[in-house]
């Protein structure tokens, strides 16, 4: 085989196959997350209250009600039984992410997730050190902590320091303690842990993580057997630790993402120059092999 020359993370998936198939799926989160933030904004800023509330809570053009499934749980352990519109809106949030894969909340929807992806690119651009890396059941334990917490404040008590509430804050009301926090979760992902706070602390993360944890949809490393090694797909992965047991699969063994921590968010897609990954469902078992060179083909001498 002909030697390859390292370039950067991604170029070579730009040079094989264009720009925009190199960062689609970055763009279209991107362009997802504006979607989103922008209809709760559109009201406040602008009068027209095509969705009236906020991610927490909402209902949109006065008819169809959407819940934060985690905000209705910690007000059921708080004590507070909900309305119908309430239980409602909490039960097609489930079903849509149970379906779609819980932590495509995180890549796609979280107005929080530009901030850390943010921090993650300054970090690598300043060659930081990793820093303090929390276990990734941490954020599980945190989830308890504050199921705990309204049960025994009688409050739903992440709201009142979770920082995707806080950013949807300082966009209306202005500066302050909001924007704050949201600084805060920044400069942890920068300077104390590198992708910290999705990929180690953050309980809404964690929640979606169990809610996704059967959901249909999947990335796959069908093609494999085409990898060339370049580990761009790791170096873009929020939670690398999901693409060895697919894509390093002896035989037979599922090519599919199945852990819960994938986000869904398509990266490893964008950047494969090969094109090993692709979406698919949970019930998709193909293994593409690499076609045998042909027997008369010339050999390539290594460089």
């Amino acid at each position: 085989m002909k030697a390859k020359t390292a370039l950067p993370v991604g170029q070579e998936a730009i040079r094989e196959k264009g720009w925009w198939k190199a960062y689609r799926f970055l763009i279209l989160r991107r362009a997802s997350q504006a979607v989103f933030l922008s209809l709760f904004l559109l009201g406040p800023w602008f009068g027209l209250w095509l969705v009236e509330g906020t991610l927490a809570g909402s209902r949109t053009l006065g008819v169809l009600p959407l819940t934060d499934p985690l905000v209705l749980l910690q007000g059921l352990v708080a004590g507070h039984w909900p309305e119908l519109t309430a239980l409602t809106g909490a039960l097609i949030v489930l079903v849509a992410y149970a379906l779609l894969g819980g932590r495509s909340y995180c890549s796609w929807v979280c107005p929080i997730n530009p901030v850390t992806d943010a921090a993650h690119w300054l970090h690598d651009r300043l060659d930081l050190p990793k820093g303090w890396q929390p276990k990734r059941h941490t954020r599980l334990w945190l989830l308890g902590a504050v199921l705990a917490t309204s049960a025994l404040t009688g409050t739903i008590a992440w709201e009142l320091v979770n920082p995707i509430t806080m950013l949807h804050r300082g966009l209306v009301f202005g500066l302050g303690f909001a924007w704050a926090l949201v600084a805060l979760v920044f400069l942890f992902d920068l300077f104390v842990s590198r992708r910290g706070w999705c990929g180690h602390l953050c309980p809404v993360g964690a929640f979606y993580g169990l809610v996704g944890h059967k959901s249909l949809l999947r990335v796959t490393a069908s093609k494999r057997a085409a990898c060339d090694g370049c580990m761009d797909c790791f170096a873009v992965c929020p939670e690398n630790h999901v693409i060895s047991p697919a894509l390093r699969g002896k035989g037979a063994e599922t090519p599919l993402i199945l852990s819960p921590d994938c986000t869904n968010c398509g990266r490893c897609i964008d950047v494969c120059s090969v094109d090993v990954f692709a979406f698919t469902h949970r019930f998709d078992p193909r293994i593409e092999a690499t076609p045998e060179p042909s027997p008369d083909a010339p050999d390539e001498m290594a460089a």
